[in-house]
């Protein structure tokens, strides 16, 4: 008899791939009714549930290949998932503040919950009437908030896509800021469940539950999961993805075995699988547009199957090219100034996609001709390709022995790495990236032992594919789809991460490579415990392996212990709930230093539900014209019976206006800030507000 998995494993299955979709489609509808004001709780939350149980009666209804999934293994991968969950939102953080990524996703999801729209629309007559927005130095935009329309129609548009804004302002309806809270942490479990799930199929369910749990316990995987960033909801996509595509590969192969071939139920589960790996992989740029870099890699998995004539490819590159355009529709259309400003990074990887797509068209013509490579080449194949494999490993770590990774000293995130190095005692040179050492990024947590097993195991998992393809097994692996996807990411993210080498918040540039690199060393694990050694005791291969994982255990602990506790910026909800109780219905609020235009034009403006405006730096740098400015303005507002409020954040006290009064003075802790060593400690950040009118 065939392998058959628990109920429980069947159940799990089902749960992140559902979950997963969920995540795709509720990213799709809020694209569509964002754009129509119409993302309310006594629509939207209807619509989710029935979507819910939609997907959760079609993916019933969907067989599972069987693989022997055993209860007990599958009991303590759960159970590490909880206890990763309740970890992570017991500690989260607190950042409302738009200072970084997770904020603006939170301030966003507040404007999406509280104002129904996507991109909110501004009535001049709040804000001192055409005249006032037309003043110079004075905008409607913050950072992550674009002010878009003109000063007759003026309206703000989040920067990022809509799928994080919309998945978190539920929470926001259901319990408010700690609701949000949470979700990031649930979505983690289920991130980290995906993952022992798919490693489960290849290596059984115990070391599944090891991958989980070291994935957890890696510090980069917790901090994103404590704060409403992205990359929790892109990481759960994924990982469904590529779960789901081992279920078509597995069903297909599982057809050939049973010679049903003319039988269209099987046929069916091959494709409803294939599909729903597309749709959750390429419906990843749904929340998080990178996402597109997975998708692409997609397009060499359904080429080598396409070369092999399996069945799941075509529905794969359906279901991606559907979700993707989908995706990009809503981005282009709703988060098009952010789409503008990364223009850059995203055309050569759409350049970079047609040319793969293109490549790959021509060699199966050509393979379809009866054209290949030549025999004496082919026989070469493995050895070449392991051979290039272990040199760019050895390149991606030797980078910084010969390479120093720069960019254009006057961008602002050269200028703000300037700062940062001489906070820090470093020499001043802004135009670096750091780009060249992001595999000392991933030593800082994972330590030597397991980045050393990764990359052997990488290397030999390329040659034995590279050899199954040349010897024609058919089909291939299916663990060939995850090692395509994984390697190709995360080659990708050590060569140029793209972000400012601020940590640890540029360690969630290593939420792929991270597990990538786990899951690779577990391989070797598992190989050495079910080795029987011709000499020596017995039990040495399960020693070695119990020595080997304790040393990878041991990294991970040293990196996460000293901020397995701390929770960031913890008070600033209070902070802000004091600001937004001070204002009155009627106030016109203006940011009249650069913390407050940073920080607290959107919270004003989305949590106090209050008209908001901030002075640019050039009219910050004139005081003369900014107390000119300020006057103009007060005698503006007071046309509807409105009343201007200065709000000041800088530490400084304000050099203009009178009768300043301070309302918020606490003192948060925010993560350390590190440019050349893993970060260790909270550093104290002071959130200081005060009050005046003109």
């Amino acid at each position: 008899m065939p392998p058959q998995d628990s109920r429980l494993s069947r159940v799990l299955v089902r749960t992140v791939v559902g979950v997963g979709l969920w995540v795709v489609g509720l990213g799709l509808l809020a694209a569509i009714l964002g754009s129509l004001g119409w993302w309310t709780p006594w629509l939207v939350l209807p619509l989710a549930t029935v979507l819910a149980v939609s997907l959760g009666i079609a993916l019933t209804r969907l067989p599972l290949p069987p693989r022997n999934h055993r209860q007990a293994p599958t009991l303590l991968l759960v159970a590490t998932c909880l206890a990763f969950g309740v970890w992570a939102g017991a500690t989260h953080a607190e950042q409302v503040l738009p200072r970084r990524d997770s904020a603006s996703n939170f301030q966003a999801a507040i404007s999406l919950a509280t104002t129904h729209t996507r991109v909110v629309g501004i009535e001049p007559w709040t804000v001192g009437l055409p005249q006032g927005l037309s003043m110079p130095g004075l905008t409607l935009a913050s950072p992550a908030f674009f002010a878009v329309g003109d000063a007759a129609h003026p309206a703000i548009q989040p920067q990022f896509v809509v799928g994080p804004a919309a998945i978190y302002s539920l929470g926001d309806w259901l319990g408010g800021p700690t609701a949000i809270f949470w979700i990031p942490g649930f979505i983690g479990a289920l991130s980290l469940l995906a993952l022992g799930l798919l490693v489960s199929r290849f290596l059984g369910t115990w070391w599944g539950a090891v991958a989980a749990a070291l994935t957890g316990l890696s510090f980069p995987i917790l901090h994103i999961a404590r704060s409403t960033y992205s990359e929790p909801l892109a990481l759960l996509t994924l990982l469904a993805g590529l779960l789901a595509l081992t279920l078509a590969i597995d069903s297909d192969r599982d057809l050939d075995e049973a010679s049903t071939g003319s039988s269209p139920g099987p046929s069916r589960s091959v494709f409803l699988w294939g599909l729903t790996a597309g749709a959750l992989i390429g419906g990843t740029a749904f929340v998080r547009i990178d996402g597109l870099r997975e998708t692409i890699l997609l397009l060499v998995v359904a080429g080598l199957g396409l070369a092999q004539g399996r069945r799941w490819p075509r529905p794969l590159l359906f279901g991606a090219g559907i979700s993707t355009l989908l995706a990009f529709a809503a981005a282009l259309w709703l988060s098009n100034q952010y789409v503008g400003s990364i223009a850059r990074s995203l055309i050569p990887l759409v350049a970079i996609g047609v040319a793969m797509a293109l490549v790959i068209w021509a060699s199966l013509r050509l393979r379809h001709r009866g054209w290949g490579l030549p025999s004496r080449y082919a026989a070469r194949l493995p050895a070449a390709l392991t051979v290039a494999a272990a040199l760019g490993v050895i390149l991606l770590a030797s980078r910084p022995l010969w390479m120093t990774v720069r960019q254009d000293p006057n961008d602002p995130g050269a200028r703000y790495v300037a700062g940062m190095q001489a906070r820090q005692g470093l020499p001043i040179d802004g135009g670096r990236t750091y780009a060249e050492q992001t595999v000392n990024w991933l030593s800082w947590w994972l330590g030597p032992i397991t980045l050393t097993l990764a990359a052997a195991t990488f290397v030999v998992l390329v040659h034995r594919a590279t050899r199954a393809w040349v010897e024609g097994r058919e089909p291939l692996p299916s663990w060939t789809a995850p090692l395509i996807v994984g390697a190709g990411s995360t080659i990708l993210t050590l060569w140029r991460p793209g972000i400012t080498p601020d940590h640890p918040w540029a360690e969630r540039r290593l939420v792929i490579a991270l597990p990538f690199a786990i899951v690779l060393a577990v391989v070797v694990l598992r190989w050495v415990w079910g080795r029987h050694w011709p000499i020596g005791p017995s039990l040495a291969p399960r020693a070695l392996t119990v020595l080997l994982l304790f040393g990878c255990i041991g990294f991970l602990v040293k990196g996460t212990a000293p901020l397995a506790t701390a929770r960031v910026e913890v008070g600033s909800v209070a902070a802000v709930e004091q600001v937004c109780a001070s204002l009155e219905p009627e106030d016109v609020v203006l940011m009249v230093d650069s913390r407050a235009a940073n920080e607290w034009v959107q919270v004003v403006r989305g949590q106090c539900g209050r008209a908001a405006l901030a002075t640019t730096s050039a009219l910050r740098r004139d005081p003369s014209a900014l107390a000119d400015t300020i006057a103009a303005m007060a005698e503006l507002v007071k046309v509807n019976k409105q009343r201007l409020v200065l709000l000041s954040a800088d530490d400084a006290a304000p050099q203009f206006g009178s009768d300043w009064r301070e309302l918020v003075d606490v003192m948060v802790q925010e993560s350390e800030h590190a440019l050349e060593h893993r970060p260790d400690r909270l550093d104290p950040l002071p959130i200081r507000v005060r009050l005046a009118t003109p």
